[in-house]
Formats: structure tokens, C-alpha cells, sequence
């Protein structure tokens, strides 16, 4: 059967094809039936598409590394500073999706991928932004005029409550598990508060022993401010970044190479190493502590230290008071601690002893 000009329907074997042209280009696809109206109905469907622009007759072609290239060239355009958090993700995704199509990723595929990554004992805040980053690359597809549409996604629910804190012990708890190459950065982001992503990309150039001052540049930051936190009344941050350059040196005599970077791991920018954390916490007894709760302890630890709050906001980076009060985070000992005040001043004078004796 033929439609002229427009393409024909043909028997191949045992199921009938679609054959048409698009752009100047021959296309044929398979109805994926034996029964002649399938065929007839999909040319038309074809047909239509083509006449209202949204035919797509490549978009089987799309793959899930085509779907990579797209968000990472989007995050190089944008220049965002989170591609870490992304690459995590897409280290999860590729194996699930890596083999299909994009046009078969559709809500059955993506529920089978979030039970799954949930059995594997994954947060459903980790699994939301796996989910979170393929409905993005999906979107770019259809910005970018490869896929016709983008499904809906289901999605885990998330407690965005700001609630996970370190006690000091806890802290070294965890570095003491952790390799000597991240210990440190770890330990740098616990002491300042600093976001880790900003304690990774700090270079030597960004410290002053001079001046004892740590900076970040205006523009590298999350708020686009720049940000100075002196180390020298910190003995604390002022010997961590005093054994830094001894451990550089030595690397670079060892190596023939220069360290830029203050925290590294063989010479080179430390990336993500979400696992290492986390294998770390679980052998301190601590599994499920996040790496940005050392933030969050930082700003608790500047309000207990009577710190005010202009000040403290200016150290850890927050540029509005509203973001820092939901990270000031009050823990069951504030509030045992609280109410030891509050006992303390609330203790009745002795009873007089005629008083008593009545």
C-alpha cells in the first residue's frame, strides 16, 4: 500500500513496516504488527507529526550518554559549581539506564530504579537528586529538539528538615577513620563550617601564614560573595593548615610536581568521595551522617560560643539570617542544658523552719 509523496506501508516477514521521508531522509520503522490497518495508522500518525513539527523519528537514537553530554554541557554553560553532586548520580543512573533508549526511560522504569537504589539501603534524599538530575537531562532533550516530550518522573519523598549535627567526638570519631588525604578537608569544614565543595577547591594562593587569614574570591562561592577566616587565635584551624604544607612538600620533592590545591589526594583536586565518607561514619557507629552536618554544627557551635550572629554569618558564608537560623540547630543536650539554667534560676529559697514544721 503507498500514499503518494507522503511515504507506504510494506510486509516484511511476518509484520508490517512504515516507510517515509523526513528532512530529505529516508526513515522506516517497524508497526510491530501483523494486521495491515497498524501500519496504515501509524504512517498517518507519522504524517501528522511532520505537519505540526513535533516528529522526532531519531529519538529512538538518543542515548543515555547523549543525555550526559547534554547536562554536562548545560552545567559548563551555566557555570555551575555542583557538577559533583551530578557525577555522583550519574555513576547510579548508568547502571540502570546506561542500555536504554532515553525515549523508554517513563515512570514504570524510574519506580523499578528508586525501589531498587531504596533496597540498596540508599537516603531517599540521595535517590531524589539521582531522580532529580535524569528529569533534567531528559528536559534538555526536548529543549534540544531530540526527544518529543519528557514523562513524569515519580519521586521519593524527602524530610528537608535541617536536623543532623556532630557532637566534638563524633568528629574525631570519623577522621579517625578516614585516609590521611581527606581527613584534613574534613577536618578544615568541620572547624570552619565552610561548604565542602569550597574547602575542596582552596589553593595555596587563597592562604595567607602572613596575614593569617584563609579567603575564598568573590564569584567562587555559592553566593557569589567572597568570604576571610582568620586562623591565627584558632589553634585548632591554625595547626591543620601549618601540617598541610609540610605534607605538600614532601609530595612534590617525592614527585616532581606542583600542589596547588591546600587539600588533595596523588597531587590532584580532591573530588567526590561520598563512599569514603560514608564507609567512614558507618565504622564510627555513625552511619547516615552527612558531610554538610559539619556545617551545620559549626553555625550550632557559634551560637553556643555566644558568637554574634553578623559576625558568625560573615565567617560560615550566609548571606541571609533567615538561611542561618534554620541551620542553628538546637540538640536535645541545648535543651537538657536549658533547663538546667532554668532550674538553677528557678530554685525556691529554704522554707523557713516554723514554716517546715506546720
Amino acid at each position: 500500500m503507498k500514499t503518494r509523496g507522503m511515504g507506504r506501508v510494506y510486509l516484511r516477514g511476518k509484520q508490517w513496516w512504515v516507510h517515509y521521508y523526513f528532512r530529505g531522509k529516508p526513515f522506516r520503522e517497524s508497526a510491530k504488527s501483523s494486521r495491515r490497518a497498524d501500519p496504515v495508522a501509524l504512517l498517518r500518525q507519522r504524517q501528522a507529526e511532520m505537519a505540526q513539527g513535533k516528529l522526532m523519528p531519531d529519538a529512538k537514537r538518543v542515548t543515555f550518554a547523549d543525555l550526559v553530554d547534554l547536562i554536562r554541557a548545560d552545567y559548563m554553560m551555566r557555570g555551575n559549581r555542583t557538577w559533583e553532586r551530578v557525577a555522583h548520580a550519574l555513576k547510579h543512573l548508568r547502571g540502570a539506564f546506561e542500555r536504554c533508549p532515553a525515549v523508554d526511560i517513563n515512570f514504570a522504569s524510574v519506580a523499578r530504579y528508586i525501589e531498587s537504589r531504596m533496597a540498596s539501603g540508599a537516603a531517599p534524599a540521595t535517590v531524589h537528586h539521582e531522580v532529580a538530575a535524569l528529569s533534567r537531562m531528559l528536559r534538555l532533550a526536548v529543549l534540544a529538539n531530540k526527544l518529543p516530550l519528557k514523562p513524569h518522573l515519580p519521586s521519593p519523598r524527602v524530610d528537608n528538615a535541617r536536623k543532623g549535627f556532630f557532637e566534638d567526638a563524633e568528629v574525631h570519631a570519623v577522621l579517625a577513620q578516614l585516609p590521611d588525604w581527606y581527613a584534613p578537608a574534613i577536618e578544615f569544614a568541620s572547624l570552619t563550617g565552610w561548604r565542602i565543595g569550597e574547602v575542596k577547591g582552596l589553593t595555596w594562593a587563597q592562604v595567607d601564614f602572613g596575614s593569617k587569614t584563609v579567603r575564598l574570591e568573590r564569584g567562587t562561592t555559592k553566593n557569589r560573595e567572597g568570604r576571610t577566616f582568620p586562623f591565627g587565635d584558632y589553634p585548632a584551624l591554625a595547626a591543620l593548615l601549618q601540617r598541610q604544607p609540610e605534607r605538600t612538600l614532601d609530595w612534590q620533592r617525592a614527585h616532581e610536581r606542583i600542589v596547588p590545591w591546600v587539600f588533595w589526594r596523588d597531587g590532584r583536586q580532591l573530588g567526590d568521595h561520598r563512599d569514603t565518607w560514608n564507609r567512614a561514619c558507618r565504622r564510627a557507629g555513625l552511619p547516615g551522617k552527612l558531610v554538610h552536618d559539619l556545617r551545620r554544627s559549626a553555625v550550632r557551635n557559634l551560637e553556643r560560643a555566644g558568637v554574634p550572629r553578623s559576625w558568625a554569618m560573615k565567617l560560615t558564608g550566609h548571606k541571609t539570617e533567615s538561611v542561618y537560623r534554620r541551620y542553628a540547630i538546637v540538640s536535645e543536650a541545648d535543651h537538657g542544658e536549658g533547663v538546667r539554667r532554668l532550674a538553677a534560676y528557678r530554685t525556691p529559697a529554704p522554707r523557713p523552719a516554723a514554716a517546715a514544721a506546720e
